[in-house]
């Protein structure tokens, strides 16, 4: 995968608990989707063009390395699970765009 990561996303689970995501049009898409199939409750867009800092740079090697994008035919929504270096740099994200 090779995504340009430039919004920060809030995905609410089918349980009603939330997370954010660093995401891109073609993601934000693909949830909507999958909120419509009933995988997911609901997305939606917290900000949309967030500076290409050097924090998102680093979410989105981490992200191209170890995800791939959901597709249009998908059975489940899959999460893409972050380890703490990829939870510090969303914080830091959201942080330098001054969300939540």
């Amino acid at each position: 995968m090779n995504e340009v990561l430039d919004l920060i996303e809030e995905i609410t689970r089918l349980d009603n608990t939330k997370y954010i995501e660093i995401g891109n049009l073609t993601h934000n898409g693909r949830a909507e989707a999958a909120a419509e199939k009933g995988f997911i409750k609901e997305v939606r867009i917290l900000k949309l063009n967030i500076p290409h800092s050097k924090h998102v740079e680093l979410y989105e090697q981490l992200v191209n390395q170890r995800h791939q994008m959901p597709t249009w035919e998908m059975t489940s929504w899959d999460e893409w699970p972050k380890d703490q270096q990829m939870e510090q740099e969303i914080q830091a994200i959201l942080a330098e765009n001054k969300v939540g």
